[in-house]
Protein backbone atom coordinates (compact mmCIF):
# COMPACT_ATOMS: atom_id res chain seq x y z
CA UNK A 1 0.00 0.00 0.00
CA UNK A 2 0.99 3.59 -0.83
CA UNK A 3 2.18 5.51 2.02
CA UNK A 4 0.64 9.05 2.20
CA UNK A 5 2.44 12.25 1.63
CA UNK A 6 4.45 13.65 5.27
CA UNK A 7 2.09 16.42 5.33
CA UNK A 8 -0.86 14.14 5.12
CA UNK A 9 0.37 12.09 7.51
CA UNK A 10 0.89 14.81 10.45
CA UNK A 11 -2.41 16.28 9.43
CA UNK A 12 -3.96 12.90 10.40
CA UNK A 13 -1.42 12.52 13.65
CA UNK A 14 -2.87 16.03 14.31
CA UNK A 15 -6.39 15.25 14.74
CA UNK A 16 -9.09 17.12 13.96
CA UNK A 17 -9.22 21.50 14.19
CA UNK A 18 -10.40 23.13 17.04
CA UNK A 19 -13.63 24.70 16.08
CA UNK A 20 -13.76 28.65 15.31
CA UNK A 21 -13.19 31.23 17.79
CA UNK A 22 -12.97 28.17 20.44
CA UNK A 23 -10.85 29.57 23.30
CA UNK A 24 -11.28 33.25 22.40
CA UNK A 25 -14.27 33.99 24.54
CA UNK A 26 -12.58 35.37 27.87
CA UNK A 27 -14.86 34.70 31.10
CA UNK A 28 -16.26 31.30 29.52
CA UNK A 29 -19.74 32.92 29.02
CA UNK A 30 -19.83 34.49 32.29
CA UNK A 31 -21.05 37.96 33.34
CA UNK A 32 -21.18 40.77 30.79
CA UNK A 33 -18.46 39.96 28.85
CA UNK A 34 -20.47 36.91 27.52
CA UNK A 35 -20.78 36.52 23.64
CA UNK A 36 -17.71 38.23 23.11
CA UNK A 37 -15.05 38.03 21.45
CA UNK A 38 -11.38 39.05 22.66
CA UNK A 39 -9.41 39.85 19.47
CA UNK A 40 -5.95 39.09 18.69
CA UNK A 41 -3.60 42.34 17.89
CA UNK A 42 -3.71 41.85 14.39
CA UNK A 43 -0.42 43.15 13.03
CA UNK A 44 -1.43 45.37 10.16
CA UNK A 45 0.75 44.35 7.26
CA UNK A 46 0.56 40.55 7.52
CA UNK A 47 -2.32 39.99 5.53
CA UNK A 48 -0.49 40.20 2.21
CA UNK A 49 2.54 37.88 1.06
CA UNK A 50 4.52 41.23 0.15
CA UNK A 51 3.69 42.06 3.62
CA UNK A 52 5.54 39.14 5.25
CA UNK A 53 8.98 39.44 2.97
CA UNK A 54 8.94 43.32 4.43
CA UNK A 55 9.04 41.29 7.37
CA UNK A 56 11.54 38.79 6.52
CA UNK A 57 13.91 40.85 4.62
CA UNK A 58 13.70 43.82 7.30
CA UNK A 59 16.72 42.59 9.94
CA UNK A 60 19.67 40.11 8.66
CA UNK A 61 18.22 37.76 11.23
CA UNK A 62 14.54 37.68 12.19
CA UNK A 63 12.94 34.90 14.10
CA UNK A 64 9.04 34.18 14.20
CA UNK A 65 7.79 32.42 17.41
CA UNK A 66 6.23 31.87 19.88
CA UNK A 67 6.01 34.36 22.79
CA UNK A 68 9.14 36.74 22.69
CA UNK A 69 12.98 36.05 23.33
CA UNK A 70 12.42 37.28 26.72
CA UNK A 71 9.56 34.71 27.43
CA UNK A 72 9.29 31.93 24.75
CA UNK A 73 5.97 30.11 25.00
CA UNK A 74 7.29 26.73 23.89
CA UNK A 75 10.08 24.90 23.94
CA UNK A 76 10.95 25.00 20.18
CA UNK A 77 11.26 28.50 20.46
CA UNK A 78 12.72 28.28 23.73
CA UNK A 79 15.99 26.52 22.11
CA UNK A 80 16.05 29.06 19.09
CA UNK A 81 16.45 31.76 21.44
CA UNK A 82 19.09 29.59 23.55
CA UNK A 83 21.44 28.96 20.61
CA UNK A 84 21.24 32.70 19.11
CA UNK A 85 22.36 33.47 22.62
CA UNK A 86 25.43 30.91 22.87
CA UNK A 87 26.61 32.65 19.59
CA UNK A 88 26.15 36.13 21.02
CA UNK A 89 23.74 37.18 18.65
CA UNK A 90 21.73 39.89 20.61
CA UNK A 91 20.36 42.09 17.63
CA UNK A 92 17.14 40.29 15.78
CA UNK A 93 13.70 40.54 15.16
CA UNK A 94 11.29 38.59 16.77
CA UNK A 95 7.94 38.37 15.80
CA UNK A 96 5.29 36.55 18.03
CA UNK A 97 3.19 34.89 16.10
CA UNK A 98 0.72 33.83 18.87
CA UNK A 99 -0.14 37.32 18.67
CA UNK A 100 -1.50 37.33 15.03
CA UNK A 101 -3.12 34.34 13.63
CA UNK A 102 -2.70 36.32 10.44
CA UNK A 103 0.89 36.11 10.77
CA UNK A 104 1.51 32.78 12.12
CA UNK A 105 -0.44 31.63 8.63
CA UNK A 106 1.45 34.28 6.20
CA UNK A 107 4.88 32.74 7.57
CA UNK A 108 4.01 29.10 7.15
CA UNK A 109 2.74 30.09 3.42
CA UNK A 110 5.66 32.33 2.95
CA UNK A 111 7.97 28.98 3.61
CA UNK A 112 6.14 26.81 2.69
CA UNK A 113 6.85 25.15 6.25
CA UNK A 114 4.10 24.03 8.58
CA UNK A 115 6.21 24.73 11.98
CA UNK A 116 7.17 27.55 13.83
CA UNK A 117 10.06 28.86 14.73
CA UNK A 118 10.75 29.95 11.58
CA UNK A 119 14.47 31.72 11.02
CA UNK A 120 15.31 33.79 8.27
CA UNK A 121 19.08 34.90 7.54
CA UNK A 122 19.51 37.83 5.01
CA UNK A 123 15.69 37.56 4.12
CA UNK A 124 16.58 33.62 3.41
CA UNK A 125 14.41 31.22 5.28
CA UNK A 126 16.93 28.91 7.25
CA UNK A 127 14.65 26.64 8.87
CA UNK A 128 13.29 25.60 12.40
CA UNK A 129 14.70 24.65 15.61
CA UNK A 130 16.17 21.18 14.57
CA UNK A 131 18.09 23.20 11.70
CA UNK A 132 19.04 25.47 13.76
CA UNK A 133 20.27 23.01 16.34
CA UNK A 134 22.39 21.15 13.48
CA UNK A 135 23.71 23.89 11.99
CA UNK A 136 25.02 24.96 15.44
CA UNK A 137 26.62 21.20 16.27
CA UNK A 138 28.14 21.01 12.60
CA UNK A 139 29.32 24.55 12.68
CA UNK A 140 27.69 25.80 9.92
CA UNK A 141 25.87 28.68 11.89
CA UNK A 142 29.24 30.32 12.57
CA UNK A 143 29.28 30.40 9.07
CA UNK A 144 26.07 31.80 8.21
CA UNK A 145 26.36 34.19 10.75
CA UNK A 146 29.81 35.52 9.54
CA UNK A 147 28.56 36.16 6.16
CA UNK A 148 26.07 38.84 7.87
CA UNK A 149 28.83 40.54 9.64
CA UNK A 150 28.06 38.84 13.04
CA UNK A 151 30.72 37.24 15.02
CA UNK A 152 29.84 34.38 16.68
CA UNK A 153 30.29 34.41 21.04
CA UNK A 154 31.12 30.81 20.48
CA UNK A 155 34.78 31.77 18.64
CA UNK A 156 36.04 34.16 21.67
CA UNK A 157 34.76 31.48 24.05
CA UNK A 158 37.05 28.89 21.85
CA UNK A 159 40.31 31.26 21.68
CA UNK A 160 39.56 31.32 25.67
CA UNK A 161 39.59 27.72 26.20
CA UNK A 162 42.54 27.71 23.97
CA UNK A 163 45.11 30.08 26.32
CA UNK A 164 44.30 28.13 29.22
Amino acid sequence: MDEPPARARRAARSGPAAPAGAGTSPAAGHGKEAGRRRRPRRHQSCRYPEAVERLVRAHPVVVFMKGSPAQPLCGFSNAVVQILRLHGVQDYRAHDVLQDPDLRQGIKNYSNWPTIPQVYLNGEFVGGCDILLQMHQNGDLVEELKKLGIRSALLDAEKDQDKK
